[in-house]
């Protein structure tokens, strides 16, 4: 049963206390805060050793007043104690991995799996401090890259049929006429067609409504380079769905790399190199079918435990609570 962070001013109700007296109390004598071993560094860095396992997670979030931090998770504690591994202030590789190496060697040996997003200085530091294991760039991360791109084609053409709106609103209002947009088959004039596509370019064409299929039809009529950059997103989703043998997917990708060169997008072609440079990192991802889902999650734990302290007042003590209901 997983455990729920629990308040000092959540017990006034039901046992008739005063909140912030007994929060200073709890702080100050009943937590051990004081007498922590760890509190001299606390906001710097944390590490737990024993928390150590086969398979890691490495991301940054950010805490406080947007400071950010880099968080080393065990995904096979799923969440629970034994969660955390490593906690860095800041994103610098040469600090995270100085720190890291404060982890016995015998310790982060044993690491065969870490994965990770698209950063360079994260690759840096798995080599560095876990030299045997594979380095495993995260799916989701790589698709996320190209929906930006086709999305960032849906908005140019969004602002374009703004003005082209304005402008014939303005053409109208000179004539003294009134003025009447042009809508589509299904009620969509073309600037509410553009901003209405959003959610249905996120999704696989299987799972679109009745009205998106309408919609989508509609819009890649008109626009046909949003389809065919649809299609390239569709087709690199296909390929990390679909494939299951590392060979498989090598070639898939080659495919890819042909087509994405062929449309000409300037986009999608630096996303093509930006997977070339990662390529056997991206492809590691077809072995085990690792992803860093566990570190987005763990990352949304600790904003969870955040927002109901409802900030970080002493990042130190904040960190302390932290290491006893994950570390």
């Amino acid at each position: 049963m997983e455990t729920r962070p629990t308040t000092s001013r959540s017990l006034d109700a039901y046992y008739h206390i005063n909140g912030d007296t007994f929060e200073k109390q709890y702080k100050e004598v009943l937590s051990g805060y004081r007498r922590w071993n760890e509190y001299s560094h606390a906001d710097e860095w944390l590490i737990f050793p024993e928390n150590v396992g086969k398979r890691l997670c490495i991301d940054e979030t950010s805490i406080s007043d947007g400071e950010l931090y880099t968080i080393v998770s065990n995904p096979e504690a799923r969440g629970r104690e034994g969660s955390l591994v490593a906690l860095v202030k800041g994103v610098s590789s040469n600090d995270v991995i100085d720190t890291l190496k404060l982890i016995p060697e015998d310790k982060r040996s044993v690491v065969e799996e870490v994965t990770m997003d698209l950063s360079n200085s994260m690759n840096l530091i798995i080599r560095r401090c876990f030299p045997k294991a594979k380095r495993t760039i995260d799916r989701f991360h790589v698709q996320k890259l190209t929906c930006d791109a086709l999305q960032e084609m849906r908005i140019a053409h969004r602002w374009d049929a703004i003005q082209a709106d304005t402008d014939a609103k303005e053409e109208a209002k000179e004539k003294g006429e009134d003025y009447q947009p042009t809508t589509f088959a299904n009620g969509d004039t073309q600037k509410q067609l553009l901003a209405r596509s959003r959610y249905l370019l996120f999704k696989s064409m299987d799972k679109w409504t009745e009205s998106q299929k309408e919609r989508a039809a509609i819009l890649f009529d008109i626009y046909p380079d949003i389809k065919e950059a649809y299609s390239l997103t569709h087709s690199l989703r296909m390929i990390f769905n679909k494939n299951t043998v590392k060979d498989a997917a090598r070639m898939s990708l080659a495919r890819w790399y042909d087509k994405v060169d062929n449309s000409g997008f300037k986009s999608f072609n630096v996303i093509a190199g930006t997977l070339y440079e990662h390529y056997d990192e991206v492809l590691n991802f077809f072995t085990n079918r690792a992803t860093n889902a566990f570190a987005e999650s763990f990352n949304a734990k600790i904003k969870q435990f955040r927002a109901q302290l409802r900030g970080v007042i002493d990042i130190k003590f904040f960190f302390f609570r932290l290491s006893k209901l994950y570390a």
